[in-house]
Parts: C-alpha cells; structure tokens; sequence
C-alpha cells in the first residue's frame, strides 16, 4: 500500500509563526510526493492539534505523519503517544524542529520560511521509509543504588527506604553527611546544622533497608534501565567495624599527624581519624597513605592500645557486584579552589579565608572550638566579606552559585553576634540575590545590625607592612573608589562541580551541561532525568543549590525510582544497533567501540551480535563498521540519506513579505 503522509505545522503562538509562515510551509508539504493532506496549527502539542492527527489517521487512512514545530526532545513522545492511540505504530512519526532551529536563530522571516521547508521536505522524505517497531517491557529489579552521601543523598535513600524498597547507598568518604556536616548554622533561621542533619544521618545507618557503604566507590555500571549491574569497590578501613566500639584511644595515641581535609587544612588529623564526633559511621578509619605499619614502617601504636581488638592490618579491598533497578547519582559538589585569583591573596595573606574555612572557625567542634579568632588568637575588629569569587564571571564560571549571597549574610550575623557588634563588617556584592522563603526578612534583619553593603566587585585585596589587609575596590553605586582595611577577609567562593566529574559521567552514562555539571533530560519538565533511562539526579550534582532545594530535588529522584520500582515493569526503546550477519565481517571493532558492552562475538558464525537489552542505540558500532553490517533503528541509511536528499532538494522561492507573518489558527 502507498504511503499516506500527513503533515501537521506548529505556529507555537509567536514562537514560529513570528519568523516563520506556517501556512505557508503547510501548503508547499501539500505538494510533496506522498503528502494527502498538510495542516496548520496555533499548537499542535494541544488537545485539539492531538486531536487533528488522531482524526486524520482514523478519516483518511494516513499511515505516516511528520510535525513541523518545537524540538523532539520536548514533544516527540507526546506526538508518538498520539499516533498510537489512533492505532498507527509511533515510528511511523517523524517530527522535524522548526522552532530552534529556523524561527528562534534566523532573522530574516523569508530565510526562516524557507529553512522550514527544506526542514518538511526532508522529513518527508525520511518517513517514507520508517519501519514499524515495538518496544518491550522487562521486569524491574526493585533496589535502588544512591550514589553520594551528602545530604540529597540521604534524603533520596531515606525516601525509598520508607516505601520497603532496599537502598544501597554508596559514598567514598570515611562517613556521610558531605559538605553540610561541615557548616556550623544554616540560614535564614540560624538553626544548627549538625541538629539537623545528625538525627538524619542516624536514621540512614539504623535502617534496615538501607545498606550503607562508605570508603566505597562505583568503578562500573552494565546493563539496562531496571536492570543495572553495579560493581561497587570497597577500600579496607583497616578497622574492623564489628568489635570497634568507638572509645577514640587510637585517635589520641597516634603520632602521625597530617593535614585535615575535612578542616579545610586549618588543622591536624592522625593517620588513623574520623572526620568528626558526629561521624556516621563512628568507626574511624586509617589512612593508608600515611600509615607507617602500612608503610612498612615500625609503629601498630593504634593496636597495641586499642582495647577491643578492633584494629586489622590485613584487610583488603573488596569487590561487591550489585543488582539494581535504577540509580540516584547525588555526588554534590565542590567549592572552588581560589588560589588562581591571586589578586585575592589566598594561600599568600594568612587572613584571607574560604567560605568553608570560616564554616570550620565558625564551628563548636572546629579546629577553634567554635571562636572566631585570626591566626594571632586574637578576635577581628573588621571583617571583609567578598561575594561571586568565581561566580557570574566570564573567565571562571558564568553561572550564579546561587547560596553565596546568602551565606554571606549569615557570616555577617555571626561576626556580629559571637565577635561583637562593635566589628566593623563589609559586603563587596555585585547583586543581592535573597531569592527563598524568608531569605529578604534575613537581608532586612543583617542590615539593621549595621553591617555595611558596598556595591562593587573588589579588584584585589593587599596586605600592609602592619599586617591589615587592604581591599580595593569601586563603589558603583556613589562612583568612588575605596580602600578598605580590614583584619580578616572571607573569600564567597562558587559552587563548581566536582573534579572527577567526567569520569563519573563516563562510568554511569551522562553527559555534563556546559557548566560541568550533570545534565538533565529536560530543564523545566525533566529536572531528575537523565538521558539514560533509569539512572536520575539528585542535589547539586545537577547544579548550585541551596539546602532546601537540594533535599527537594532528591526527593524527586526517589519518587520517579519508586515510580518504575512500584510498576514493577519498564518498557524499553526499539531503537537499538543490530548486525546484519550476512555483511559482518567480524572484524571486531564494534565490540571495543561499544560503551555499554553491548555486543558479543559469535565464534561459531564468526559474526558480531548485538544485546539489545543492554544497548542504547548510540550508534557508535554503524559509524565505524567498514563492512556496513551495523546499523540502528529508525536511524538507518537508507532513512538518514533520504532525509539527507529531501533536504537538499530545490525548494521553490519565497515572496518576501510587507512584515513577519502573524500566528494564526
């Protein structure tokens, strides 16, 4: 039977119609070959554009449909879902953008017009030869893996433990918690960051579906959504957490001592640590790095004195292979390293500090106890406090870290309240952003304790012969240039993503946005997925957010894994790699090609063989076969070549019109 073709045009409002003539493009895909009838709609991805094709399929026997509107990756889907409830296979569909890619980037509405139309043709052109294919539902495994153990990480595990689900919950660091057990208050209510996140992070190590794994690390991901194998490589504590009993005398009888990465290198930890007294898990662990025994030096101070036994040498790394459903990476973030900008003296003028830092000076359990002091033990008089440090800056990160402006309103509140409100305390801000729920009331209150607001990125800060530091900077707002001196300066430092993000992004299959961070399926509808089905994202890992928004976001990555776990099935993409036997010519390039280890060699054919259980139809294996034998789904040569020709066919000329072509209906 001849293909019947409908074409369905998108005005999206003004976003198309306001470059592009919709009906214009709709009455030249009514002289394509093959094209029986060619619509126009205000918006196509309504109720009543669904509605036009669903009628057109059932009335006049259209068995392929093209629409002309947004991009796929936003209503694909919807427009499959409509072919298939009027009966016709979905990938008898085949959507072409011309939104993004014709009215939102040209100028001239006649370029626009017709771009649109070598965009229809070409799609036309395509559908003729599209396939019809069927996906396949499989079987969910119900546990889920959540990858980081910062406070997203623990919201997301905690949420599907409460539904019965088992959780693994993996953090390579010796205890949870990540950068919040390190702050001291949290704003805008000043509540105590430990009181919060402790009774938390108790309730994760108590929960029996919860299998927490720390000093544990992801180093491979197989497989597919709902089945995903998961090798998880545990690093010896060299403590046996079964006879520990947490009394801490090998903390204090250690002499190693090294520089603490949880003090933000202000103080010293021993070979043998844990990061703090809230530590969860309470088990120390021992560094092997710098442990002399394990250095094959005299020492065992630890297990000579340690009265339960606990210490064990002979540990080793174990290899656990992990069976999971879906997967909630909250990995988090890292603060940006300031020693670059040397024009702010950080690592030069012992005075300048990191907004971490100061989370460690501010803190009662910190390498102070809490004071506020300077290095001289003695208390600021004045305090400078510097925002956007590698934020909303063209040569660092472009994005805003969002928390910054509001942390340091926070630290203006504590030098006032623990120091003094005698201390002279100043904001170098380029905007203040109070955007959340009591965040302006927090502004109102700091600046009715008199701190004082500068307007002005500071140029560079130097220190004077009697030690005090000297901020330059411009006022822009009264057009005057300041020299400020201060006896401390507190560096708001941007929220960046983390450093071993490509690799992570490799092993479990995502891809990075321009700013680093994991990239979501969609921005506004999408903000959890992932372009990989069954794997989602959760906290800062997605990008800078404070910690409400965190505990929100992750809380929404358990709910879309309790979804496809409660479902107890998932349905699976068709549009996979396959080989065609008679052409292979196993050569083998695909099988170290393939990223998800998805083809096998048959030795007894002497061919290559897709999984297409584990495939996710990158296309990697047709790029490179030299013999042609692989190809994809829906994405075939002889599809891709025809919309390759209908795009380069002669489209006829369009009339320039008096003025841009309204939207209508």
């Amino acid at each position: 039977m001849a293909n019947r073709i409908g074409v369905y045009v998108c005005h999206c409002g003004t976003n198309i119609a306001g470059k592009v003539d919709s009906e214009g493009v709709a009455e030249f895909a009514q002289s394509l070959p093959g094209v029986i009838i060619s619509r126009d709609y205000k918006f196509m991805c309504s109720d009543p554009g669904q509605d036009m094709i669903i009628d057109d399929i059932r009335d006049y026997g259209v068995n392929r449909v093209v629409v002309a509107s947004c991009s796929p990756r936003l209503h694909e889907k919807t427009f499959q879902k409509a072919c298939a409830r009027a009966g016709l296979n979905p990938y008898f569909f085949q959507m072409t953008c011309i939104r993004e890619h014709c009215s939102w980037v040209t100028e001239d509405p006649v370029e626009a017009t017709l771009k649109a139309k070598h965009l229809v043709a070409a799609a036309v052109a395509r559908v003729n030869w599209h396939q019809e294919l069927h996906s396949r539902e499989v079987p969910v495994t119900p546990d889920v893996m959540v990858v980081g153990g910062g406070i997203a990480g623990i919201q997301a595990a905690l949420d599907v433990a409460r539904s019965g689900h088992r959780v693994h919950l993996v953090e390579r660091a010796p205890s949870i918690g990540g950068h919040m057990a390190q702050f001291d208050k949290t704003f805008p209510t000043l509540d105590c960051a430990a009181c919060i996140s402790t009774p938390k992070m108790v309730a994760v190590a108590q929960d029996p579906n919860i299998n927490l794994m720390t000093w544990s690390e992801v180093t491979n991901v197989e497989g597919f959504v709902g089945n995903y194998k998961v090798t998880v490589n545990k690093k010896p504590r060299y403590v046996d957490a079964d006879l520990c009993t947490g009394c801490g005398l090998c903390l204090e009888k250690c002499p190693t001592k090294v520089d603490s990465v949880f003090e933000e290198g202000m103080a010293k930890r021993r070979a043998i640590y844990r990061n703090s007294p809230q530590s969860v898990p309470g088990t120390p662990v021992i560094d092997a790095d710098h442990c002399r025994v394990l250095n094959g030096k005299k020492c065992g101070v630890c297990q000579k004195f340690c009265p339960s036994g606990a210490i064990d040498f002979d540990q080793t790394e174990q290899s656990l292979d992990l069976e999971v459903g879906s997967i909630i990476l909250a990995t988090g973030y890292d603060a940006m390293d300031p020693t670059p900008l040397t024009q702010y003296g950080f690592g030069r003028y012992p005075e300048v500090y990191t907004a971490l830092q100061f989370e460690r000076l501010n803190n009662a359990v910190g390498p102070t106890g809490g004071k506020i002091v300077m290095k001289n033990g003695q208390a600021p008089k004045s305090v400078g406090i510097l925002h956007c440090i590698g934020s909303r800056d063209v040569n660092h990160h472009e994005y805003c870290s969002r928390v910054c402006c509001m942390y340091a309103l926070k630290y203006d509140h504590l030098l006032k309240d623990k120091v003094g409100h005698d201390t002279q305390v100043y904001n170098f801000y380029i905007d203040l952003r109070c955007f959340g729920k009591g965040y302006e009331e927090f502004l109102t209150r700091v600046q009715k304790e008199g701190v004082t607001f500068i307007r002005g990125r500071p140029s560079e800060i130097r220190q004077r012969d009697d030690g005090k530091l000297l901020i330059i900077a411009e006022d822009t707002l009264s057009a005057q240039l300041l020299e400020v001196p201060v006896d401390m300066a507190i560096l708001c430092t941007a929220m960046e993503t983390r450093h071993d993000t490509p690799e992570v992004a490799r092993i479990f299959g995502v891809s990075q946005g321009r700013d680093g961070f994991f990239l979501e399926e969609h921005p506004k509808l999408g903000p959890v997925s992932t372009a990989t089905d069954g794997i989602f994202l959760g906290g800062s890992c997605q990008g800078p957010k404070d910690i409400p928004d965190a505990v929100a976001h992750a809380s929404g990555a358990a709910a879309q894994s309790l979804a496809m776990a409660a479902r107890g099935t998932v349905e699976v993409s068709p549009t996979t790699s396959y080989i065609d036997p008679d052409i292979c010519i196993g050569c083998k390039a695909c099988i170290g090609l393939c990223a998800y280890s998805a083809i096998e060699f048959d030795n007894r054919r002497g061919v290559s063989v897709v999984n297409e259980a584990m495939c996710k139809g990158c296309g990697s294996c047709a790029g490179h076969c030299p013999s042609g034998a692989a190809q994809i789904k829906h994405f075939t040569e002889r599809q891709v070549f025809s919309e390759l020709e209908g795009l380069l066919d002669e489209v006829p000329a369009v009339q320039e019109p008096t003025e841009a072509p309204a939207a209508q209906s």
